[in-house]
């Protein structure tokens, strides 16, 4: 066996694929990252990227787009995020594989989707594919996935899990999952399968039903499909990326993505119930108004003030911009040809979430035990930038809400994500409120879920 070249050793990254000269590969490699993460600076914080009235700049254009990687490098023994006052922090769950999603079942048992991206082998090609795939392993996200859930069970309820099953294998990259009365939906990368489900299963063994097919394929570019049922149970929705950054791909790669599509459970017919959101990930319902949220992935590559990711209510039959706009009609020039009369009704998102911070993870505070500042409105887990200087994200933050709508800035929550030398100690994914009304968070680098919990005890009403 060679021994590894110099680049190798400095970046960590793995070879390049056959036909491409090794040293020659690196080296350009590495001239990519040094440019892309030397030059161009955010004038702005993240704050001013944040709120119903973030400030857009003029976008910046780079040849080389801006790379700044967090490298994942896991917890310290005994380490922990940092917390907001009055709230606690545990591992209720270590040692798992790249865990991403959560569902909390009716019992209190805990659903956790350990997965990674599928293979999508044209998603890859070129050298900015090539690129993308370098950043990607050195950010963690490289993994094979172990296309698996698990169940995890605290039976003494001292918040830790202490049984661990798995609940479903020889999965697809899943994500989403939803419980319908005794039905189980789970999102694999491709299609929604259904699977029966009795209160106090610790494994399914039957094949899935095939309820609806997902848009994938060999370039499948934003893979996660999260997955909320309608409070009646007859419908599923489910969030569909991109399979691009700004369309560069053309429009015919991206028939029904970027968008939320409504299936009826009945029928299993679905339509796009809303479209031009790039990446939609976590999906929650507002409980006093009864309407769909969602955090969205906005668009790349226009400077690391630019463009924010988003919290927003989900209008049915509203379109949100994407490819053509961002953040109400702000034209995106990179996209030719233009559609000016569709921009023209391009919805404004609620609230900004600050540029690049990757927010995917989205629950409602309703039932939540923590402290009275996190009683009303939204909790977001935010992966992380890779294409910011500096960094952002890598939190989750709480958005509290008054009357149905955002009201006021976020409160960071769980931080130190982070060393001070800009390594990931872990990335924050999928949250959701157990049974005890705290917050278990995914963090798929240091391979945990967090439960954050108040330090005192709620009162007794």
């Amino acid at each position: 066996m060679p021994a590894p070249t110099a680049a190798r050793l400095a970046t960590g990254f793995p070879r390049p694929g056959r036909g491409r000269p090794h040293a020659a590969a690196c080296a350009l490699g590495l001239l990519l990252l040094a440019l892309g993460g030397c030059g161009e600076m955010a004038t702005l914080s993240v704050a001013d990227g944040t709120g119903p009235r973030p400030t857009l700049p003029a976008p910046t254009s780079r040849l080389i787009p801006t790379v700044n990687i967090a490298p994942a490098v896991g917890w310290p023994p005994g380490a922990t995020p940092e917390l907001a006052p009055g709230t606690r922090v545990n591992a209720f769950a270590a040692g798992l594989a790249h865990p991403r999603w959560l569902l909390v079942l009716p019992n209190g048992d805990v659903l956790v989707a350990e997965t990674n991206a599928p293979p999508k082998p044209d998603d890859a090609t070129g050298i900015k594919g090539w690129i993308m795939g370098l950043v990607m392993a050195r950010a963690g996200a490289a993994v094979p996935s172990a296309n698996r859930i698990t169940l995890l069970r605290d039976t003494d309820g001292d918040g830790v899990a202490d049984r661990r099953s798995a609940f479903l294998e020889g999965l697809h990259s899943p994500f989403g999952m939803a419980l319908v009365g005794s039905t189980l939906y789970v999102a694999n990368s491709d299609a929604v399968l259904a699977f029966p489900y009795a209160t106090g299963d610790l494994r399914i063994t039957v094949p899935g039903r095939r309820v609806i097919e997902l848009p994938a394929g060999p370039i499948n570019h934003h893979w996660t499909k999260s997955l909320i049922a309608s409070p009646d149970g007859t419908r599923l929705y489910v969030t569909v990326g991109s399979n691009s950054n700004v369309a560069e791909r053309g429009m015919a790669v991206e028939a029904e993505r970027a968008a939320i599509w409504e299936v009826d459970l009945r029928s299993g017919a679905h339509r796009l119930f809303a479209t031009g959101l790039r990446n939609p990930n976590g999906m929650a319902w507002e409980p006093t108004t009864g309407a769909l949220w969602t955090v969205v992935n906005e668009r790349d590559e226009l400077g690391s003030d630019l463009v924010p990711d988003y919290l927003t209510s989900v209008r049915d039959g509203g379109f949100y911009g994407w490819p053509y706009s961002y953040f109400g009609q702000h034209i995106d020039a990179r996209v030719t040809p233009q559609q000016p009369e569709l921009v023209a009704k391009a919805l404004v998102p609620d609230y900004a979430l600050g540029p690049h911070t990757a927010s995917l993870g989205l629950a409602s505070s309703t039932g939540t035990t923590l402290p009275p500042p996190f009683a009303h409105g939204m909790f977001i887990g935010q992966h992380g930038s890779w294409n910011r200087q500096p960094h952002s994200g890598y939190q989750v933050v709480f958005v509290p809400f008054a009357r149905g709508q955002p009201a006021g800035p976020p409160v960071a929550l769980l931080t130190g994500f982070l060393s001070a030398q800009g390594s990931a100690y872990g990335r924050p994914v999928g949250v959701a409120l157990d049974r005890q009304g705290a917050l278990l968070v995914a963090d798929d680098v240091g391979n945990v879920i967090w439960r954050v919990s108040a330090t005192r005890p709620a009162s007794a009403p």
